[in-house]
């Protein structure tokens, strides 16, 4: 963790067991961080949506309370539904696959907190499951979790070069298990609490609910892509992702969704355990966004192919990859195994080849 002495830290808490430990650690090492609790939720004009902000809240300020440390609230329900829930939306009803928390760490947590009040503080804990390390020339790199299951880097490669740079991981170097034991050590409201799943906004509410009550349904034919074979109708193709399988409701399955064709609002569909449609090897990635410098800095061919390893969803598994970049600053994707359920909107976060450096990301087109 970063020498902290003589800095001025906020910690941001959200009531459960990892940032609750990331207080802990803060505290041990000498530390008295400002305890921040970020406000977000529902629609306050949506009345059946559900949401645990107070057991939340109950939580951060039993560590506060705990640690004598000060906790102020802030809210930012309004700038979270103009800046992510907005994002989300707008995504979805182009057929894209969107990511929520992953803009939200870029907009929200380090974004908005920052310019009100982030701005008075040298660093920003969270309890992410990642790290930071400056290399010789003092840059500063994302770098992985020794936990493959827990890490959080590729819900961290939108932040800004500046962002990073105040960002510090307290438990980043830990596994889940060990923070459990802290937790129990210290005798942590949260040691036991459940990991969040899900959308934080959404509560515990559906989200086709959820889709369905900003973009409606809008039917259309759902076509096996192999035999030409109709099979019934969607109620909308926002209600379905690439490589999604359940939930699709058709006999004689599996199926798999392969493609969305906006325009004539068609469902393309593969069938089988593991159809070859529903794979791809190589797709494009758009305004690539990277935390420290270009990879490609690193190297004597400035445009060339380089060998990365990369994530097109939040899993413990890498996968190696050429990256080559194109003249209209698009990156060209090559991955050394076809990947199944590559989607268009989805954030591809690019690594070095040890899986330890972030280099960046940027949101997936196919070729």
């Amino acid at each position: 963790m970063k020498d902290l002495s003589e800095k001025k830290v906020a910690a941001l808490l959200s009531g459960g067991v990892d940032s609750s430990v990331a207080v802990a650690l803060l505290v041990e090492q000498g530390v008295r961080p400002d305890l921040w609790y970020i406000q977000i939720g529902p629609d306050r004009d949506t009345t059946d949506f559900t949401c645990t902000i107070e057991e939340d809240l109950e939580m951060a300020r039993a560590v506060a309370v705990k640690y004598q440390l000060p906790l102020e609230v802030i809210d930012l329900h309004k700038d979270y539904w103009e800046r992510v829930v907005d994002y989300t939306i707008s995504q979805v009803r182009q057929g894209l696959t969107p990511n929520p928390d992953v803009m939200c760490n870029r907009l929200i947590k380090f974004g908005v907190f920052e310019e009100r009040v982030g701005k008075d503080y040298d660093i920003i804990a969270t309890g992410h499951y990642a790290q930071t390390e400056e290399d010789e020339k003092g840059r500063t790199w994302l770098c992985t979790s020794p936990d493959p299951v827990k890490d959080q880097t590729d819900f961290l490669a939108q932040l800004l070069p500046v962002q990073l740079q105040k960002a510090c991981f307290p438990i980043g170097h830990l596994p889940k298990a060990d923070v459990r034991a802290i937790a129990e050590r210290e005798h942590l409201s949260a040691a036991h609490r459940k990991d969040s799943q899900g959308i934080c906004f959404l509560g515990k509410i559906d989200y086709n609910d959820y889709i369905r009550k900003y973009l409606g349904e809008q039917p259309g034919q759902v076509i096996d892509r192999e035999t030409g074979r109709v099979l019934g109708l969607h109620r909308g193709l926002w209600f379905h992702t690439i490589g999604q399988r359940k939930g699709l409701g058709f006999s004689g399955g599996p199926w798999y969704v392969v493609e969305k064709d906006m325009r004539r609002n068609i469902l393309w569909v593969a069938h089988g355990y593991d159809p070859i449609a529903a794979y791809s090897d190589h797709f494009r990635v758009t305004a690539p966004h990277w935390l420290t410098i270009s990879p490609f800095e690193l190297t004597e061919s400035p445009t060339g192919a380089i060998s990365v390893t990369l994530k097109i969803r939040h899993t413990p598994d890498f996968c190696p990859a050429e990256i080559s970049l194109l003249t209209d600053g698009c990156l060209e994707v090559h991955t050394e195994r076809p990947l199944q359920g590559v989607a268009p909107g989805q954030f591809c976060v690019i690594y070095d080849i040890q899986k330890h450096r972030c280099y960046g990301s940027g949101e997936i087109r196919l070729a």
